[in-house]
């Protein structure tokens, strides 16, 4: 069956459940919108909108704020692909940033209704379960996109982000216990219930959302794809990252499935341990870049070299070239991004993303 005939037998359960349960398209709608209208972590609001006020507010680092919440990225993600943007989809945080200006991100963020853990821990704890769970996976795929060497890594950010927003709609629709994990149930057992019990699974009905909300369809089709089998690029990335996310927190993940996940991204099994070992990261803050980078694979693969300590004959035998080739290749880099030498090669590329 092709993956259209699937998503199409897809609603149709969906629409026989809901016939079933007494949840018609009017119940359905009414989930979706209260969802959209998610409240925000209240801590993570005060920083941003502390950002967008300072004299001079860097883009990275208000991009990087808003990423730290799910509801503050659905917002401003909204906000910039309602037709009006410079192409009509803005495809990242980042973007979105760069087109509603830190004014605009101040005014919107500043009418989202919030949640503070500490004064309403019982009725937070459903959003900070997702926020938290949400900000895991995006780090998980970042790095995952990184050694995978994934293109538009932005939207694999806010895919990662969102990438379990059909579980709060399940939730509205059929209850808290149904739409969440229950102890002891990998990722893949959860939404094989989901299909079991309801017909349907968070993946689809969360990448139904993402469409009517108007963002980029790459976003919404890793969303829906995540715990596919077949899951590729983006879904494969952001169903990596669960598994590890699950993994780290002590959930019982098969390191089978994690194993075949990677190889579909052509991470061999050293990548993949040094993900596991890694999680979740600490330290130096790892930026991404919407800068599209100047180099070729060959000059980026020889870069890495040199960021791993390699002198030219060590990368040359790495990568099956002359020394005078890998040679060509680093000087096209430093003329590229305009570097004098090695070191600063290394730190530029890796401040701006590309390593």
């Amino acid at each position: 069956m092709t993956k259209a005939g699937n998503a199409k037998d897809s609603k149709t359960s969906m629409r026989g459940e809901d016939r079933r349960a007494g949840v018609g398209g009017r119940r359905l709608a009414e989930a979706f919108e209260i969802v959209t209208a998610m409240p925000a972590l209240a801590e993570a609001r005060r920083r941003l909108v502390g950002l967008c006020e300072q004299q001079a507010p860097s883009p990275v680092d208000v991009s990087e704020a808003i990423e730290a919440d799910t509801a503050l990225a659905i917002a401003i993600m909204r906000a910039a692909n309602n037709g009006e943007g410079p192409s009509g989809r803005t495809g990242g945080v980042r973007e979105a940033v760069e087109y509603l200006h830190a004014d605009g991100v101040s005014s919107l963020v500043g009418s989202l209704e919030t949640y503070d853990v500490l004064d309403q821990p019982g009725v937070s704890s459903r959003h900070e379960r997702f926020r938290r769970h949400g900000v895991a996976v995006r780090i998980g795929a970042e790095r995952i996109g990184e050694l995978a060497r994934l293109p538009q890594r932005d939207e694999l950010a806010v895919s990662a982000l969102l990438h379990d927003v059909g579980k709060l709609v399940l939730a509205e629709l059929y209850g808290y216990e149904r739409a969440f994990q229950k102890d002891g149930e990998s990722p893949d057992e959860h939404a094989r219930r989901e299909r079991r019990e309801l017909g349907i699974d968070h993946a689809l009905v969360g990448a139904v959302l993402i469409r009517r909300w108007g963002l980029p369809s790459v976003i919404a089709s890793a969303v829906e794809r995540h715990h596919s089998a077949d899951a590729t690029g983006h879904a494969a990335a952001i169903r990596l990252a669960d598994l590890v996310v699950h993994h780290a927190a002590g959930d019982p993940v098969s390191a089978e499935s994690m194993r075949e996940v990677a190889g579909s991204l052509d991470i061999d099994e050293d990548g993949l341990s040094s993900v596991l070992f890694e999680f979740p990261h600490v330290g130096e803050r790892r930026r991404r870049s919407s800068e599209p980078c100047p180099l070729s694979s060959r000059e980026l693969d020889a870069l890495r070299g040199l960021g791993e300590g390699m002198v030219y004959k060590q990368i040359a035998q790495e990568l099956t070239l002359s020394v005078s080739t890998v040679r060509t290749h680093l000087h096209n880099v430093y003329r590229k991004i305009g570097a004098v030498d090695r070191a600063q090669a290394v730190l530029i590329a890796r401040d701006r993303g590309w390593l």
